[in-house]
């Protein structure tokens, strides 16, 4: 059995029970699951503005959408969950959606297309950071009362701008911003026209399995069961997800027993625990990208020759082979594998020489000072400083800015940044999920605000490459599709100011009873509701 050894931990997790407390030298309730994950990037809970990894985790366990995915069966792809059913119009531009039976919000409202038309319609009003995955359909304020539409309590009707694939629509929906909200227990909340924005960052109104009990900032979030959730009920009837944000501590919580999950070991502490029969590891192919980028606001960065040297400068393979093992595989295009159009060319390795060459021709063969900004993590701390290195060894001086994951995100979403370091995950399982966020960007002035676009945050004007990306996300012959994206990707490599690096391979340590932990795959995000253990 495993013992907790450190009575002050016993007695954080107790108090984070509230009622429930927890026995000295004991192994976690058998109906409480306990995590240790970086969960610094919180900034809200609210499905029109959530934006970040960990939101996401707690998005996809406290939300319904009209469409979602089987945790156990991810490849099947989307499926029914709010809606019961859909039919699409002759000329492809109007979705209807016939609601489903006997989902209920956790104040014991049920859920009804009217909650759907205001969650749809308050998404695109709110205009947060996520909010491009709705209006790329040409939802805007001034429309979304006639085109998204609850004809009465069983019926949704949204009618788009044009004909889209309907995979396209429907996978957008099943992004965190799809999220249905309880719209009369938001409203209740509602403060000087916030449509319970202020409200919703610190609590939760949805129908999934789970509600949010409490959330203290860079601490730690506390999930207990929708008492009203249709589905079946789940194994874990609390979750507690602890922000530890070393490796080492985590792996030692557990060993210990102290926590059920390890969500960021580093590769060592991952080899430390091999021939432990109480613990083990799930390996998993996410969507999300490392990668580093550079602001076109600062003119060294503008350099084609610059931000070429840049990109054979990076020690791709020592990286993957060192202090990212096993945890990351050499990924040089936008859009992750097993994605449609995903593109395998990798141009660029590590060449110092070549890299010098590329600098001497530049506008800058003397070099320049330049700033990274790095979430306070520690594999990206890491990546920065191989760059940091690797970079001063072709007359870059590079000094490193730390800052928690919320602090890195304002400063990036800002325009603020010379160099970016940091990553991205898909929003959903289309390949215009990352064209539409690194290779898009209609409007580069300082006003558009398009924070949820990649190239407007590097103020990377690119107007053809724009019409490129709207092109390949309406056109129908999947074949056709395909090879867009790949083309689209192979011009992004060569011309663009991202230096795309790596594609994770998530790691997460668990006790050997736990069962049915599923990461999401490359297209979503955590499901703690299948749990057992």
């Amino acid at each position: 059995m495993k013992t907790f050894t450190n009575f002050g931990k016993a007695a954080l997790v107790a108090t984070l029970l509230g009622s429930v407390a927890l026995p000295a030298f004991a192994e976690t309730p058998p109906n409480m699951l306990v995590i240790a994950n970086r969960i610094d990037d919180i900034k809200t809970f609210d499905p029109a503005e959530s934006f970040e990894f960990a939101g996401a985790d707690v998005s996809r366990n406290v939300y319904e959408k009209l469409v979602n995915f089987d945790p156990l069966d991810l490849d099947a792809g989307y499926a029914p969950q709010l809606a019961a059913s859909w039919d699409v119009s002759e000329d492809g531009k109007t979705i209807t959606f016939t609601m489903a039976d006997g989902h209920v919000f956790a104040s014991g409202n049920p859920v009804t297309a009217k909650d759907a038309e205001f969650s749809l319609r308050r998404a695109v009003l709110l205009n947060k950071t996520p909010s491009f995955i709705l209006t790329q359909f040409g939802f805007t304020a001034d429309n979304v009362e006639d085109t998204i539409k609850a004809t009465d309590d069983k019926t949704l009707v949204i009618t788009l701008d044009k004909q889209y694939a309907l995979s396209f629509v429907l996978n957008c929906l099943t992004a965190t911003i799809g999220g249905i909200v309880d719209s009369e227990t938001v409203m209740a909340n509602e403060t000087d026209g916030d449509m319970g924005n202020a409200w919703l960052r610190t609590n939760t109104a949805g129908s999934g399995p789970y509600k949010v009990l409490d959330w203290k900032p860079n601490e730690s979030v506390m999930m207990d069961l929708n008492p009203n959730y249709g589905g079946d009920e789940p194994a874990m009837k609390r979750v507690i997800v602890q922000h530890i944000q070393e490796s080492a501590t985590q792996r030692l919580q557990l060993e210990r027993g102290d926590i059920d999950i390890a969500r960021n070991l580093s590769p060592e502490d991952v080899a430390g625990l091999e021939g432990n029969a109480d613990v083990k590891v799930v390996d998993e192919l996410r969507g999300r990208l490392m990668y580093w980028s550079a602001n076109q606001k600062v003119e060294a960065l503008t350099d084609p020759k610059v931000l070429e040297a840049m990109k054979y400068a990076v020690d791709y393979k020592g990286m993957a082979d060192s202090f990212l093992k096993g945890q990351y595989t050499v990924q040089q295009a936008f859009l992750p594998l097993t994605f449609l159009g995903a593109l395998e060319d990798k141009p660029f390795a590590f060449d110092i020489e070549k890299a010098k060459s590329l600098m001497a021709e530049s506008g800058y063969p003397d070099g320049f000072d330049l700033k990274i900004s790095v979430r306070e993590a520690q594999e990206r701390i890491d990546i920065a400083q191989s760059l940091q290195n690797t970079w001063g060894q072709i007359g870059i001086n590079v000094e490193l800015i730390v800052g928690t994951g919320a602090q890195t995100l304002d400063r990036y979403r800002a325009r603020e940044h010379d160099i970016y370091v940091g990553a991205w995950g898909p929003d959903y399982p289309d390949p215009n999920t990352n064209a539409g966020t690194f290779a898009y960007n209609p409007d580069n002035s300082d006003e558009a605000g398009a924070t949820g676009l990649l190239a407007w945050r590097n103020a990377w004007g690119i107007p053809e490459m724009s019409e490129e990306t709207l092109a390949a996300v309406v056109e129908n012959d999947t074949e056709k599709r395909k090879e867009m994206y790949l083309a689209l990707q192979k011009e992004f490599q060569q011309v663009s100011p991202f230096g795309v690096m790596f594609q994770q391979i998530e790691q997460n340590a668990m006790a050997s009873s736990v069962e049915n932990f599923v990461a999401g795959g490359a297209t979503t995000a955590v499901s703690y509701w299948v749990i057992t253990k």
